[in-house]
């Protein structure tokens, strides 16, 4: 029996795929703005390769965005927007491979940094390389959403990498052909077939030696290890007081209440405070290290004043404030201020002035 989404271990999900969603919502004429602020969600601090979303907060605004838009085809939509620089690390090992081979073998080790929960396995048979995705948790009616999105993205991302359709790719989806796919088939350059015993996406074997565009192989060398380094960083970061951390950090307003959290990660108020006691954290000590990450970014890397980043750390006032930085870093937010421009490059102090 597999777990459901709020039971299972929560990795997050990257920030940046809400983000694109947001921008697909507005163009189709949804508020994405008011989507994303009654899920709890900062809408400017999802623009991020770096950031992760808790999953049930990704799986909120998803299926609230599925219900308010009337558009069950959202992951394919969603799909024809996926570029490869848009998955970080791994987008940019991807593209710099020799081979459509070498970038599927690629997804298929690393695809939990991106998609958390989706394992892809690989079998070749009569000449066909057959990658199979399955889940290991119940997604209910985010299936497929999530299938949609990964498997229709990989046709895009393989005509991005060898600048055409790859020829013989077909998709296998499992359970009969949903209503609204029927408007999207034309659009689909593959061949889609239903009722399949599995969620696969089907190549002809000879074809995974076409060479890669964008082919670098010490960018693939240095990319592959930064995804190692993510991928164990990732498993490490999957304690408690991580998956709190992550609600802190995309939360609108800030900083969230104790009781917002809890209720986001399904826990009491008392159980949030306990489990954060077992790994040596308190919730106050996580908001602290959120807001003296976000006070270092804006004090770099914008123009606002004391009293505007004090008010977007929610602080009462700048003295408020300044007090709090002194005592975290051991030197007031304008000598911060001033000894970062001191350090920045050209192009870093040409970049903060626009």
């Amino acid at each position: 029996m597999r777990a459901s989404v709020s039971t299972a271990q929560d990795l997050g999900m990257p920030a940046i795929y809400l983000h694109l969603l947001a921008e697909l919502l507005r163009s189709i004429g949804v508020d994405e703005q008011d989507l994303l602020l009654r899920v709890g969600l900062d809408p400017a601090r999802l623009d991020s390769t770096d950031l992760r979303v808790s999953q049930p907060q990704a799986s909120e605004f998803v299926t609230r965005a599925i219900i308010e838009s009337g558009e069950p085809g959202l992951g394919i939509l969603l799909a024809k927007e996926l570029k490869l620089p848009l998955h970080g690390a791994l987008g940019t090992a991807v593209m710099s491979s020799r081979t459509l081979g070498d970038a599927l073998e690629l997804m298929t080790r690393y695809l939990t940094l991106r998609v958390p929960h989706l394992q892809v396995r690989k079998r070749e048979n009569a000449g066909l390389a057959c990658y199979q995705v399955t889940c290991d948790v119940d997604l209910g009616p985010l299936h497929g959403f999530i299938m949609d999105a990964m498997l229709f993205g990989c046709v895009s991302m393989g005509a991005q990498l060898t600048g055409s359709v790859v020829d013989g790719l077909k998709i296998l989806r499992r359970g009969p052909e949903p209503a609204y796919f029927r408007r999207f088939r034309s659009q689909i350059p593959v061949p889609v077939e239903f009722d399949a015993t599995e969620n696969a996406l089907v190549v002809p074997a000879a074809r995974l030696a076409m060479p890669v565009r964008f082919t670098d192989d010490q960018l693939a060398a240095s990319s592959r290890a930064q995804c190692e380094e993510a991928l164990r960083q990732l498993t490490e970061d999957a304690g408690f007081s991580c998956r709190v951390r992550r609600v802190i950090e995309t939360s609108h307003p800030f900083p969230p209440k104790l009781a917002r959290v809890a209720g986001t990660l399904f826990v009491s108020e008392r159980t949030l405070k306990r489990r954060l006691q077992e790994e040596q954290a308190s919730f106050q000590q996580l908001v602290d290290e959120v807001r003296l990450d976000r006070a270092g970014d804006l004090l770099r890397n914008s123009g606002l004043n004391l009293s505007q980043i004090a008010d977007a750390l929610g602080y009462a006032d700048a003295a408020n404030f300044t007090r709090a930085f002194k005592r975290w870093t051991g030197t007031s937010p304008s000598q911060y201020r001033t000894q970062a421009d001191r350090s920045a490059t050209p192009a870093q102090q040409a970049l903060a002035a626009d």
